[in-house]
C-alpha cells in the first residue's frame, strides 16, 4: 500500500475544505462475487424496522452553516532591474552610470475557501474544522435560513483538527449533541454539509467503524463513515437518526480527492472537551499520561517478523514502548512492555481509543489504569499532567501582554545592518518583552530557531511556545547599532 499522505482540497488554491488522505485502493480478489450462488443455509434476514431519517435531516439541516473565508495576500518587497536601462545607458554614452536594483512591492493574490460548520448554541457559538478557518483573516457565516453574519475565532486546536467560531446572533437552531460512544457499528447516521458549494445537502450511511487512526492529526479517534463526504463538508455534522450529532466531518480517504467510498468524522467525546475549553480558556487543556505504545496486534506482529514469539497473555490492548520523564505514568509505576488494557470502566483495545479517553480529561483528574505486566492484571490510579509536566491551568498567550509592536525591517534598516530579513520592535510598554531586555528599535531574527520574517512567523511562534514544555521564547536579536542580543522571555505567569 501506498504511503498516506495528508492534503487539505477546497477552493481556497487546494488550501481549504475537507481534509484527504490519499492512499491505494485495495481489492480482495479471494470476495465472492456477485453472481456467485450463496449457501442454501444462509438465512435472508429482512430489516426488523423501517429507518426514517427525515426528521433527522430536516432538524440537523438548520443547524449546519456555510462558512467561507479569505486569506489576505501577503505583500512582499522584491528587487528587479530594467533590462533596457543598460542597452540604452550606453547606446546614449551613459553607460558608466552604474545601475542600482529597484525595490517594487508585489502583493500575492488573496486566497478563498468554503467548508461547514456547525451551530452548538442559540446565542451562536459554532464548531468546525482548524484547516477550515485556521488561517483565515476574515469569517462569513450564512445559515440555512440565508441570514449572513461575521464570524470571528474563539479559538482552534491543531492537534485535534477543531475550532471554534462565534458571530452576534440570539435564537438560532443549535444542533442537540449526542453521544458518540453509543454508536454502534451498522448504525445509519447522516452527514450534513456543503460539499462543492452545494449548500444544505444530506448524505446517508452507515458506521462502518469506530476509533479509526489515519495518522493525520495528533489525536484522533474517528468514526469512519460511508456517508458520502466531500470538499465542503469539512467542519459539518455527522449526526444519528434522532438527529443527534455525533460528529464532526473532517477527512476522507481518497487517490483522487473526491469521496471513494469512506469518510471520516471527529466523535463528540473528543469535540467537547475541546470546544468546552477553547470556550472558556482559549486553548486546549490538555492532560497527558506520559506514555509512547502502539496496538499489542502490531506489537505481536512486529515481534514475529523478527522471529520472536512474544507471549503477553493478552491480544488487544496498547503496549507501552516508552515512559516520559516526571510525567505521570511514571509517577503511577508504569513500566516499559506494560500493556494497558482499561481507562476507567472503558475498555482499551488500540492506541486510539486509549487517546479518545485521555482527551476527555484534564490535567489534574484522577483515572483509574488498568495493565497487565508479567500476565498479571494490576491497577493504578493516575493524576494527569499537562505539557509543562503539572496540574496548572494554561491560559492561552495574549500578544498583548508581550507589550511590544514589530513591524518587517526597512530596506534601509537591510543595507545598514547587512541584514536580509527580521522583525524590529517599534513600540514597546512595560510587559513580559521589556522585562526580558528588548527595547525600541532592537530587530528579532530568529525566535525558537525560527526565522522572524513576516508578523505571522511571530504569531505562530508564540502560540507553539505556550503549548510547549518550557513555554519560553529563545530569542537572536541585534541592537540599532549592530550589537548582537540574547533575550529569553518566560511565558509562565
Amino acid at each position: 500500500m501506498n504511503k498516506k499522505t495528508k492534503t487539505w482540497i477546497g477552493a481556497v488554491a487546494l488550501v481549504l475544505g475537507t481534509s484527504v488522505v490519499t492512499g491505494a485502493v485495495v481489492s480482495n480478489n479471494n470476495a465472492p462475487r456477485l453472481s456467485e450462488p450463496q449457501p442454501a443455509s444462509a438465512p435472508v434476514v429482512a430489516p426488523s424496522a423501517y429507518v426514517d431519517l427525515t426528521t433527522a435531516a430536516e432538524t440537523a439541516v438548520n443547524s449546519v452553516v456555510y462558512i467561507s473565508v479569505t486569506i489576505e495576500g501577503k505583500t512582499q518587497r522584491v528587487q528587479s532591474i530594467d533590462p533596457f536601462e543598460d542597452f540604452f545607458g550606453d547606446f546614449f554614452g551613459f553607460g558608466q552610470r552604474r545601475q542600482q536594483p529597484q525595490q517594487r512591492e508585489y502583493k500575492q493574490p488573496d486566497r478563498h475557501g468554503a467548508g461547514s460548520g456547525v451551530i452548538i448554541s442559540q446565542d451562536g457559538y459554532i464548531v468546525t474544522n482548524n484547516h477550515v478557518v485556521g488561517q483565515a483573516d476574515e469569517i462569513t457565516v450564512k445559515l440555512n435560513d440565508g441570514r449572513e453574519f461575521k464570524g470571528r475565532i474563539i479559538g482552534t486546536d491543531e492537534t485535534t483538527d477543531l475550532a471554534l467560531v462565534k458571530i452576534d446572533a440570539k435564537g438560532l437552531p443549535a444542533i442537540k449533541i449526542g453521544n458518540s460512544d453509543n454508536l454502534k457499528l451498522g448504525q445509519w447516521v447522516l452527514a450534513v454539509g456543503n460539499p462543492f458549494n452545494l449548500q444544505s445537502t444530506v448524505t446517508a450511511g452507515i458506521v462502518s467503524a469506530k476509533a479509526r487512526s489515519l495518522g493525520a492529526n495528533g489525536i484522533e479517534s474517528f468514526i469512519q463513515t460511508d456517508a458520502a463526504i466531500n470538499a465542503g463538508n469539512s467542519g459539518g455534522a455527522l449526526v444519528n437518526e434522532q438527529g443527534e450529532l455525533v460528529g464532526i466531518n473532517s477527512m476522507i480517504y481518497s487517490q483522487t480527492g473526491s469521496y471513494a467510498g469512506y469518510g471520516f468524522a471527529i466523535p463528540t467525546t473528543i469535540m467537547n472537551k475541546v470546544v468546552g475549553d477553547l470556550k472558556v480558556y482559549g486553548t486546549v487543556q490538555r492532560a497527558i499520561l506520559g506514555v509512547q505504545g502502539m496496538n499489542v496486534e502490531n506489537y505481536i506482529d512486529s515481534e514475529k517478523a523478527k522471529g520472536n514469539t512474544p507471549d503477553l497473555d493478552v491480544v488487544k490492548g496498547v503496549y507501552v514502548n516508552k515512559i516520559s520523564d516526571d510525567s505521570a505514568a511514571e509517577e503511577a509505576g508504569l513500566q516499559e512492555g506494560d500493556v494497558i488494557t482499561k481507562i476507567g470502566s472503558k475498555e482499551v483495545t488500540k492506541m486510539s481509543e486509549l487517546q479518545e479517553q485521555i482527551a476527555q480529561h484534564k490535567p489534574g483528574d484522577k483515572v483509574e489504569l488498568t495493565y497487565v505486566r508479567g500476565k498479571k492484571t494490576k491497577n493504578a490510579t493516575v493524576t494527569l499532567r499537562n505539557a509543562q509536566g503539572n496540574t496548572k491551568v494554561m491560559q492561552e498567550v495574549d500578544l498583548d501582554q508581550l507589550g511590544v509592536s514589530l513591524k518587517p525591517i526597512t530596506d534601509e534598516e537591510k543595507q545598514g545592518l547587512g541584514l536580509t530579513y527580521g522583525l524590529v520592535v517599534n513600540n514597546i510598554r512595560r510587559g513580559k518583552m521589556q522585562e526580558a531586555g528588548a527595547t525600541k528599535g532592537t530587530i528579532l531574527l530568529e525566535v525558537n530557531d525560527r526565522k522572524m520574517q513576516t508578523l505571522s512567523d511571530w504569531e505562530e511562534v508564540v502560540k507553539q511556545a505556550n503549548q510547549s514544555s518550557d513555554r519560553a521564547l529563545w530569542i537572536k536579536a541585534v541592537k540599532p547599532s549592530g550589537r548582537k542580543q540574547s533575550i529569553v522571555v518566560d511565558l509562565n505567569d
